[in-house]
This record gives structure tokens, C-alpha cells and sequence, in this order.
């Protein structure tokens, strides 16, 4: 058998191989016209994979399936149990096939954080110790707003001639999660983001995009050390 080269390149050290990164976010779901419906899946891969670059980890993809609260109706998602077995499925092919041992799920969807609940059953399944980092979804602010304008801008992933368009929330409510009015009597966060588009509009600054791009990276390799530490 070959004997692996696990020190060559540019790594934090040696064990950095048994962990490996994905992405967590969603693909078929409106976020206005100047962002493309896999929006969250973009940014949370082009995190992970960066991460993944700059620590010698291992980027595993992303994960296709997303969940979303029944009352936030903008695009196409799964069960949290459909979600769950595909995690199991992903990582134990990773652990299989490359020795993973450890890893890092970087989400870029709100509507996925009910997985949470399920995190420990995954290990248990998997035999893997998990993080999930949230970063994206702490900072990035309404749903198709200015954070994840601002942020598709570095990815080059905006139509800049719809930015203008953004904000018309009778014809584009889904941003901000403006029309949604359960959703928002139900969660004070949503209703501050969709008050907040509505009272302040969105803009595009890419400085602003790439610091929240790397925040989140830096979060993920902050979350890749302490998985070294044990």
C-alpha cells in the first residue's frame, strides 16, 4: 500500500486529513431577481471550499436537500428526515472513502437550523464528531437582502441590471421574508430583517461582501483547530 504523503503541501498539520467540510444550504428557492435560486448553496460551498484551501481540510461538497419552516413558502425543500438520512448517507461515504473522521457543516440557510435537533443522531449514525457553524445566517441579515447581495456580488453571481428591483416587495416579498406574515408574528428576527427592507431597501458593497465572506471563513477554521485539539 502507498505510503501517503500526509505532511506534503499546505496543511495545519498532518490530522487535518481526517476532517473534511460541507456545505449545508438550499437550491431551488426564490430570493428576488438579482439572485440566482441556489443562492445559499453558492455561498456556503465557496465558504466551506475556501476553508477548506487555507486549512489542508477536506471539502466534501454540499448537501442537496433543505428544510424550511411550513409557514415561509419560496421554493422547494425536504423533510427534516429526508435532510437527516442524506447527512448520514454523504458522511459515511466520506468516512469510507477518504477516513474522515471529523467535520465541519457550513450552513447558509436559516430555514435549516431544526436540523439541529438531530446533530447528536447523526453522529450516532456516522460515528463522527460534528460541528455545525452558522456564521453565514448570524450575519448576513433578510433573507436575499444587502449581507447575501453584497456577498453574490464577490461571488459574481448577481444580475446587476435587478439590483434595482430587489426591494419591490409586492412583486419580490419573499426578500426580507416580507410576505410572510406568520413568519414574522412568529419570530422577531424575521420581522426586524423584513422591516428592515422595507424601511431601508438593499444595496450592493462588495467590501462589505467580502468581510462577511471572510468572517465566515475564518469561523470555519476557528471551528477545523479546535476539532484538532481532541
Amino acid at each position: 500500500m502507498v505510503d501517503l504523503r500526509y505532511n506534503a503541501g499546505k496543511v495545519i498539520n498532518e490530522k487535518v486529513h481526517e476532517i473534511g467540510v460541507i456545505a449545508l444550504g438550499a437550491h431551488l428557492e426564490n430570493h428576488g431577481p438579482a439572485l440566482p435560486i441556489d443562492t445559499d448553496a453558492k455561498i456556503a460551498s465557496y465558504v466551506a471550499f475556501n476553508a477548506s484551501v487555507v486549512s489542508g481540510a477536506k471539502f466534501l461538497g454540499v448537501i442537496y436537500p433543505s428544510y424550511e419552516l411550513k409557514e415561509i413558502d419560496h421554493g422547494i425543500h425536504n423533510t427534516l428526515e429526508e435532510l437527516a438520512n442524506e447527512f448520514i448517507r454523504q458522511l459515511n461515504s466520506a468516512k469510507k472513502f477518504l477516513n474522515i473522521k471529523k467535520v465541519v457543516i457550513v450552513n447558509g440557510h436559516g430555514g435549516n437550523l431544526p436540523i439541529l435537533q438531530d446533530i447528536t443522531y447523526i453522529e450516532n449514525k456516522t460515528g463522527l464528531d460534528i460541528v455545525f457553524n452558522n456564521k453565514l445566517i448570524e450575519t448576513e441579515g433578510p433573507h436575499g437582502g444587502s449581507g447575501e447581495l453584497s456577498m453574490g456580488k464577490v461571488l459574481g453571481i448577481i444580475n446587476e441590471d435587478e439590483v434595482k428591483n430587489q426591494a419591490n416587495l409586492k412583486l419580490y416579498g419573499e426578500v426580507g421574508l416580507y410576505k410572510f406574515k406568520e413568519a414574522r408574528q412568529n419570530d422577531p428576527a424575521i420581522e426586524e430583517g423584513a422591516r428592515d427592507v422595507e424601511e431601508n431597501g438593499v444595496y450592493v458593497n462588495k467590501y462589505y461582501g467580502e468581510q462577511m465572506l471572510n468572517l465566515a471563513i475564518n469561523s470555519v477554521l476557528f471551528d477545523i483547530e479546535k476539532l484538532l485539539d481532541y
